[in-house]
């Protein structure tokens, strides 16, 4: 592998330690920060763990980095209070903060170019409404399994999840989470699909080349 091709994941890295300290300072509440950025702290070695043998294209690593960004923000101020949010609900004249909305449409638009990239070059799935449907699909599981955590983390801290949750007292607030999570997907596939398809080629065709030099080192040696 060439320096070049660490270049996006170094930058990606690099973006995420600088967003990991300055969320991490001084957050609303260091046990809720934790919780929140857990997946950068998953993601990343994962990302380095498997790059080397499955680089994923600069279009689903952007919206990775992206992505991690968001949880950041949400973990250092806790999503019912990031300012932002509070500055769009008065344009707005919406009844709640809804940066954690934002949060969950990420949920879904974000995943769904990393999972359609799993399947069509992992998987060998063949583009088309097929392979819609399982990206959809799998995005909803990734939604109710967060949903499933949020859960447990409510069971188990009580109202010391409340920052973790942020229902805003919505007993809907769960079905809503994984609805936005649902259009998230839906519009990344809507918007970015013929984009990830022409990375997707460019990536599958570097990756062979990859393969080939690796081949050829292993029969000289």
């Amino acid at each position: 592998m060439t320096t070049t091709d660490r270049r996006p994941l170094a930058a990606l890295t690099l973006l995420w330690v600088a967003g990991l300290i300055l969320s991490g300072w001084h957050p609303s509440d260091r046990a809720t920060w934790w919780m929140e950025v857990a997946p950068v702290w998953i993601a990343l070695p994962v990302l380095w763990w498997t790059h080397p043998r499955f680089p994923l294209t600069p279009l689903a690593l952007g919206l990775i980095a992206a992505h991690g960004i968001v949880l950041m923000i949400g973990g250092a101020y806790s999503y019912a209070r990031v300012p932002a949010g509070f500055v769009v609900q008065d344009w707005l004249h919406l009844a709640r903060n809804p940066y954690d909305r934002v949060g969950h449409f990420a949920q879904g638009f974000v995943p769904a170019i990393v999972v359609r990239e799993l399947l069509v070059r992992g998987g060998g799935i063949a583009r088309g409404r097929l392979l819609a449907v399982l990206v959809l699909a799998c995005c909803l599981a990734i939604s109710a399994a967060y949903e499933l955590i949020e859960f447990g983390a409510a069971m188990g801290l009580g109202q010391g999840a409340d920052a973790f949750l942020g229902t805003h007292g919505d007993p809907w607030d769960t079905q809503w989470d994984m609805l936005t999570c649902l259009i998230g997907a839906a519009a990344a596939l809507l918007l970015l699909t013929r984009v990830h398809d022409v990375q997707i080629a460019r990536r599958g065709s570097r990756a062979a080349v990859y393969d080939q030099s690796r081949a050829a080192r292993r029969q000289r040696s």
